[in-house]
């Protein structure tokens, strides 16, 4: 049997969303590893006086990358037919 039965095909627009995706993805690993290593690195820190500058920097840091991971598993994976206005 030649071809594929209908509806087995993705259409542009899903390759295209599969791709995006993938690389959202990408990006999530990425930042989980900077949370990762930056609360090692925190714990480090906070074990040493002459540290507190990186150690409050480190504070900081994962506070935001939190944040940015947060924000960017809603907005792509559990994301609404409305545009959301940042």
């Amino acid at each position: 049997m030649a071809g594929n039965p209908a509806g087995s095909q993705r259409t542009t627009s899903e390759a295209a969303h599969e791709q995006v995706m993938n690389g959202v993805s990408d990006v999530l690993l990425n930042i989980e590893h900077a949370l990762s290593r930056a609360r090692k690195i925190r714990t480090e820190a906070a074990k040493h006086d002459e540290e507190i500058n990186a150690k409050l920097a480190l504070d900081e840091a994962i506070t935001a990358l939190d944040k940015t991971r947060k924000r960017l598993m809603q907005n792509a994976y559990y994301r609404q037919e409305a545009l959301r206005l940042l």
